[in-house]
């Protein structure tokens, strides 16, 4: 079995409640890399890598762009860019089109994770609204990488859980509370 240490996380509506959940339940030290997309306006105050801090021994920070996705990050797109990886592994930031009408959007990171890590890439669609994260989790699946989705019915909004369903058949499906356990288990091989 590969490597699995490459964590890529999307959520809209109810997601901060679902990050720190997962957060919680993963073992310290956590030995992967986390990179996670929220959507949050233009205008968001900045305080996500705060807020999830305390329930995670990962150091978390927003991404400037250009740092070396590694263990024990966890990174977070600020607030009106795409947060990729690029061909050499370190993180970019692009200010380019809406996707799916998101600005940061899950799709870009989740694609650009495939390209760059392949099967060393575990996708994770969290609660959210509209279809943001479904195409990802294809180029994901299609580069090897597994990839997970939370119950759309232990969601606070199940329309991104039920798209990438719908669209991707993900790996695995499963509640909230069980997934810290799966991403433990796939990390450590």
């Amino acid at each position: 079995m590969p490597v699995r240490d490459i964590v890529v996380v999307g959520g809209s509506l109810g997601g901060l409640d679902a990050l720190r959940s997962i957060l919680d339940g993963l073992p310290r030290p956590f030995p992967g890399c986390m990179l996670v997309v929220l959507h949050t306006g233009p205008s968001s105050p900045g305080l996500l890598a705060k807020m999830v801090a305390p329930f995670t021994s990962l150091k978390a920070a927003y991404a400037n762009g250009g740092e070396a996705v590694e263990a024990g990050r966890l990174f977070i797109a600020p607030a009106g860019c795409h947060m990729t990886i690029g061909p050499g592994g370190s993180v970019k930031l692009e200010d380019g089109p809406k996707v799916r009408h998101a600005r940061p959007a899950a799709d870009r990171l989740f694609e650009s994770a495939a390209r760059a890590f392949g099967p060393r890439v575990v996708g994770v669609v969290l609660t959210g609204g509209d279809h943001d994260g479904t195409d990802g989790l294809q180029a994901i699946k299609d580069a090897g990488g597994i990839c997970i989705v939370q119950d759309p019915a232990d969601a606070r909004n199940p329309d991104m859980p039920l798209s990438a369903i719908r669209g991707d058949h993900p790996h695995i499906v499963l509640p909230l509370s069980e997934i810290p356990l799966l991403l433990a288990s796939l990390v450590r091989g």
